[in-house]
């Protein structure tokens, strides 16, 4: 069983930074790859940014359109953790924040319980 615990999340007002963390119960080098998705009151959830991990040394990296240049996602394999580094925050970025995780699949099957983050204006 796999357990995905996010923290982080909060209230920022707008032009600020937030960086969620996402802890893994294993070794995030068993999964294929990790994400961050979000879901706004009313919307569909959506992909925010992916990072693959093939193999220990090699990684890359995928973000939506809407928080490229804004938003990192980054690993720290020590402490089995994924980050979003959140900056120039929005308040189009509020939402639920979910990690997730692909275990011996394409898609993403594990997700954590979500954090709540909110941009006011």
């Amino acid at each position: 069983q796999v357990q995905l615990v996010e923290s982080g999340g909060g209230l920022v007002q707008a032009g600020g930074s937030l960086r969620l963390s996402c802890a893994a119960s294993r070794s995030i080098f068993s999964f294929n790859a990790m994400a961050w998705h979000r879901q706004a009151p009313g919307k569909q959830r959506e992909l925010v940014a992916a990072i693959t991990i093939p193999l220990p040394s090699a990684v890359t990296t995928n973000y939506a359109d809407s928080v490229k240049g804004r938003f990192t996602i980054s690993r720290d394999n020590a402490k089995n953790t994924v980050y979003l580094q959140m900056n120039s925050l929005k308040p189009e970025d509020t939402a639920v924040y979910y990690c997730s995780a692909a275990l011996y699949s394409r898609k993403y099957n594990y997700w954590g319980q979500g954090t709540q983050v909110t941009v006011s204006s």
